[in-house]
């Protein structure tokens, strides 16, 4: 038996998988204990077997985990106070930034602080040229006397980020053996070792985040798993990464920046599945709607882009890892995203949201304020009595009050064209979303499936798509948990690099073979040791690549794993070229090319067995039944309700329709055909 939980912001989603068949699992999401709310959902699965939780979780082998927790934490400040150790003379790194703002006419705003503040900066005397020659040797009692300061301004964790330390690391490492001995039991982090990329920046910035996040990291993830293992779980506790992939929660406690992005980097994972069963392969767009975000991302040509511009918070003004990540756009625009009337007569929908507590309107929990659920429940998209199966009435006339007093009142419309209003906002909200990722993957949305994933997805997924242009919309039938399939599905992962700057016209390749069979042994140990459990291990290798005097690489997947003639290092510079226009749309052919930084990645697989099917959960009421529904534009129509696990495989419907099922609902328009497919899925032809 495994498990696979992903804490989101109003739910806490879970995944049994047993006997090759999985069973879903809601339990809503506790932001003071996120520990309990996945108790809470392991105990509801205990239940629905008849059994004590202790006795379900002596079954598993397998736990895996989604979390927020440390985004959260970096968001809202809560993280270990936290030193920044810089070169001498280079105290501005993270103040600076890389320039730059979101808006450059907008002169009001002020720029953003630190991350690490100034009097929590220390200037290390020393320097190493780009060369990696040492011109001015480490002043270790230097050190030591920064190393009392620290002590002495309470310090928790320490990021440092010297200078070059990616073309010689011996002054970092010299440092960490100079904190080891006069700051003893403080966690830190090198930027050599975490992110070898030549920008001090992004360097910077991932060692004092992953830094200030140890502490926390650890004494969550600690107690998680303690809490697991008293309450009977003795298997493997796996912690899913922004990479796509899933480690050891103490290898997430030791490098917790792997996990900032952890929950929406799992819905490409399973979408990647569903589009090639279901979606005719080619390119992808996955949306997945929870009760907070709506989290967008891309399957282009069968392969998950990587993004190194990680943001924690807003674009420029917030953080920047530059730790290669699944790239997922997020925009506040959810189930429990609230609506509101500004002072000028404009709705805006999000990106505030209800969350779990007080949580909509409807939920009946003390929330005030209209969200988009809330609405959907007065156009009739909602049944009242079977929200979660039934387990969760919601109070319909609530929501209507609300929807009248704060929406319809103020902008002078009906209560159902002010709900049609939220609905159609946060449509255009998420619409824009989906546009700004894949125009930048050279994505045409009109041309890509379209997978519709999260709780709240189906509310609004036929309105998007038609928006879009998209032909196909695909709705899995555990695509109210979309990221926990992904996570279900995920392979155990890691990734090495190194920097070695090439050039097309003279390129070493005796010295790139030397530094990809070092990366090559890494993720060889890597296979043999946490790994070794695996049914199968692949390792890929990618140059990050750019003409000279670009200001940015781009990453080109290497056909072979060693450089052996001439042909090799020309596929590679086809293949950038290539890559450029793509993105671009252009590509300077006569261009000689810079690589800049190497990676391997070794994907180990932990069970060959096919994903699983959602077993069908009895319906608390049954026969044929019919409600009133608005949509877009105001059209009243009555539509039939069907149960999504009754609806015949390969059997054609037409909407209108509302599509049912215990976790989600499916507003299909006027216009539209719909089938269950062989994989389970809803599939939308528009």
């Amino acid at each position: 038996m495994r498990f696979a939980c992903d804490t989101g912001g109003t739910f806490t989603d879970l995944l049994v998988e047993e006997e090759g068949a999985w069973h879903l699992y809601k339990a809503s999401t506790t932001p003071g204990d996120p520990t309990r709310g996945v108790l809470d959902a392991l105990a509801l699965a205990a239940a629905d077997r008849g059994l004590p939780l202790e006795a379900l979780l002596a079954r598993g082998s397998l736990f895996m985990h989604a979390t927020t927790h440390a985004i959260n934490a970096v968001l809202t400040g809560r993280v270990a106070r936290t030193a920044f150790l810089t070169t001498e003379g280079h105290p501005d790194v993270l103040t600076l930034r890389e320039g730059g703002r979101g808006d450059p006419f907008d002169l009001s705003r002020p720029f953003p602080d630190p991350y690490v503040p100034r009097h929590l900066t220390f200037e290390v005397p020393e320097r190493i040229a780009a060369s990696g020659a040492v011109v001015r040797p480490l002043d270790e009692a230097a050190v030591a006397a920064i190393c009392s300061r620290m002590r002495e301004a309470g310090v928790e964790a320490v990021g440092v980020c010297l200078l070059w330390s990616v073309v010689n690391p011996a002054h970092e490492l010299r440092v960490a053996e100079l904190l080891e001995t006069h700051l003893p039991g403080v966690p830190y982090t090198l930027s050599h070792a975490l992110n070898p990329a030549p920008r001090e920046y992004r360097r910077g910035s991932a060692a004092c985040i992953d830094a200030s996040l140890k502490p926390l990291m650890t004494d969550y993830l600690g107690t998680l798993t303690r809490r697991l293992e008293g309450a009977g779980f003795r298997g493997r506790v796996l912690v899913v990464t922004s990479q796509g992939g899933v480690m050891d929660a103490e290898g997430v406690a030791g490098t917790p920046i792997h996990v900032l992005n952890s929950g929406p980097s799992m819905a490409p994972v399973a979408g990647r599945f569903y589009a090639a069963a279901d979606g005719r392969g080619g390119n992808a767009i996955i949306a997945d709607t929870g009760g907070t975000t709506y989290d967008v991302s891309v399957v282009r040509d069968g392969r998950i882009p990587l993004t190194r511009e990680l943001w924690v918070g807003e674009p420029v003004y917030g953080h920047l890892t530059g730790f290669p990540s699944v790239d997922v756009k997020s925009v506040g625009a959810g189930g429990g995203s609230m609506a509101r009337v500004d002072d000028g007569g404009m709705l805006h929908v999000g990106p505030e949201s209800a969350g779990a507590k007080p949580g909509p309107v409807c939920y009946g929990r003390g929330g005030s304020e209209p969200t988009v659920t809330d609405a959907a429940l007065v156009l009739g998209y909602l049944d009242p009595g079977y929200f979660l199966g039934g387990a969760m009435p919601l109070d319909a006339e609530a929501a209507a009050d609300a929807i009248d007093r704060r929406l319809a009142g103020p902008l002078g419309l009906s209560r159902e064209a002010a709900a049609s209003a939220v609905i159609e906002v946060a449509t255009e909200n998420m619409v824009q979303a989906i546009a700004d990722i894949t125009v930048a993957q050279g994505i045409d949305p009109a041309a890509a499936v379209l997978i519709g994933g999260g709780g709240a997805a189906g509310l609004n997924a036929v309105f998007i798509a038609r928006r879009l242009g998209c032909r196909r919309l695909v709705i899995p039938e555990v695509g109210a948990a979309l990221s926990t399939a992904g996570a279900m599905m995920s392979d155990l992962v890691a990734e090495h690099r190194a920097m070695m700057h090439q050039a097309s016209q003279a390129f070493d390749a005796a010295a790139v073979n030397a530094l990809l069979a070092r990366l090559e042994e890494r993720c060889h140990a890597f296979a043999v040791g946490p790994g070794r459990a695996a049914t199968r291990a692949q390792v890929d290798f990618q140059v990050e690549a750019r003409y000279p005097d670009q200001a940015w690489e781009i990453d080109v997947p290497l056909r072979r794993s060693r450089f052996e003639g001439p042909c090799d290092l020309d596929a590679v510079i086809a293949d950038f070229h290539a890559e450029h226009e793509r993105l671009f749309a252009v590509a300077d052919t006569e261009s000689p090319v810079e690589m800049v930084s190497w990676r391997a990645s070794v994907a180990c697989t932990l069970t060959d067995a096919p994903a699983g099917r959602l077993k069908p959960r009895p319906r608390s009421r049954s026969g044929a039944q019919k409600r009133w529904i608005t949509l877009p534009g105001g059209v009243r129509r009555e539509a039939p309700v069907l149960d999504f696990d009754a609806i015949a495989p390969g059997h054609d419907c037409r909407g209108p329709a509302i599509v049912e099922s215990a976790f989600t609902t499916i507003v299909i328009d006027d216009g539209a055909v719909f089938r269950r497919s062989p994989a389970g899925s809803l599939v939308i032809e528009l």
